[in-house]
Formats: C-alpha cells, structure tokens, sequence
C-alpha cells in the first residue's frame, strides 16, 4: 500500500526515461469505446508474458473478452495502461478502482436499489483507492525498463491531471515471482498483508517440490531453483 501522491524509487524514474526518449515506445491508457481492441491486446500479451510460466495456462480469447465484459463496469479507463513497441502491444498494467469502498453503501444487496447506489457512488467518484490486478510484459523486453516505463506513464497522470485517488495498492505477488517483488519495491509503499498456502500431498510418497522461483538471474524471463 501507499499514497499516490508519494514519489517513485528514482532508479525506476531513470529507467523510465530512457525508455521514454525512444519513439518507437509508446504508453496510454485504454478508451473504453475501444475495449474490443483492447481485449485483444490484452489477450497477446498475457498469453506472451505468463502462459509460458508452470502451472499458468493459455488465455483463450473468448476468456479474454469474458473477464473484459466481467471488469468494464468497474474500469477507469484513465488508470489502465497498454505499452507499445512500434505499435505493436508489449505491456499491460491493468489497475482498477477499489469497488469495496462502495459496496459498503449498499448493503450486500445488487438489487436495484443496489444498483442505482452502485451507480450513484461510481458517478460520485466516492472510492479513493486504486488496486494494481495484474502486470505483464512480453519476454522480448522484460529487463529493459519497460516496466518502469508503464508505471511512471500512470504517475504522471494520477499526479497530473487526474488527482482522482488517494491511495494505490498492489494485489498479491507470489514470493516466487522475484522480478514483480523488485518492482514492487521500486514502486514503494508498505506490505499490508501476507497470505500462506498450504499443500498436502495425499500420496506421501510423491517428493515434495515447491514453486520455482521467477527471476533475473539466469536471464530473462527464466526460472532459478529456489536451492540455489
């Protein structure tokens, strides 16, 4: 968790700039009157930066347009960015508002009355918090300060000329996934909660093995042996 208006790591703000200074990448936020468009960028993208990873497995496209169809009537399309690399989709940060800040208001209940509380909240802008769902980058570049890149692009716009919210928290990252806890880091803030899993083999005789660790360290976009 922490305060929007806070300051990025300047090493993060380093790599930004870099990237920013080539013309052939580009960042903006998505427009909602063009989420089909989207939902195909998205599609690509996902599937190139997760599905290669154990254990995560393809995005169809229809699925891509359900969870699109599932999240729209909660996007805030000015805080949902795609990157570019010569037009072409690399990167996505898909964040959302916090609807629980209005869910509060009505009750449990999405009946009617529900529904036009809902509406009457979102047009009010009532929720204040903005929640980081998921992050992905095209292997081709990962480690060039794509990330970095996408992250300062909602800055400027979430500390320009859209001061909407007040609070940015991130949403769970596996203790496995190296590289996203080092961004995490840059991006700064406080750990709010830790979540454990607990596996139980039903076959004891299966050797036990955990999640492989993603990382930089062997290169990019492969796994390093947590023995390591």
């Amino acid at each position: 968790m922490r305060k929007v208006a806070d300051p990025l790591d300047p090493t993060l703000q380093e790599k930004a700039q870099r990237i920013f200074q080539n013309p052939k990448y580009s960042f903006r936020h998505i427009r909602l009157k063009e989420i089909d468009k989207y939902t195909v960028y998205f599609h690509e993208v996902y599937n190139a930066a997760w599905a290669s990873h154990k254990g995560v497995p393809q995005l169809t496209l229809s699925m891509a347009r359900h969870l699109m169809k599932q999240m729209k009537p909660i996007i805030d399309e000015k805080i949902m960015y795609f990157g570019f690399y010569e037009d072409k989709p690399i990167a996505f940060f898909i964040t959302l508002p916090e609807v629980n800040q209005i869910f509060r208001y009505v009750n449990g209940k999405l009946d009617l009355i529900g529904k036009l509380k809902f509406a009457w909240h979102t047009w009010l802008k009532t929720n204040k918090k903005m929640v980081g769902m998921i992050f992905g980058i095209v292997p081709e570049h990962q480690g060039k300060g794509v990330e970095g890149a996408i992250i300062e692009a909602v800055r400027l716009r979430v500390q320009g000329d859209y001061q909407r919210y007040e609070d940015f928290e991130m949403n769970w990252i596996g203790d496995f996934n190296v590289r996203m806890i080092h961004v995490a880091e840059q991006v700064g803030g406080e750990r709010g909660k830790i979540h454990k899993t607990y596996r139980y083999l039903f076959d004891q005789s299966r050797p036990f093995k955990r999640m492989p660790f993603i990382g930089e360290k062997k290169g990019r976009n492969e796994v390093i042996d947590p023995a390591e």
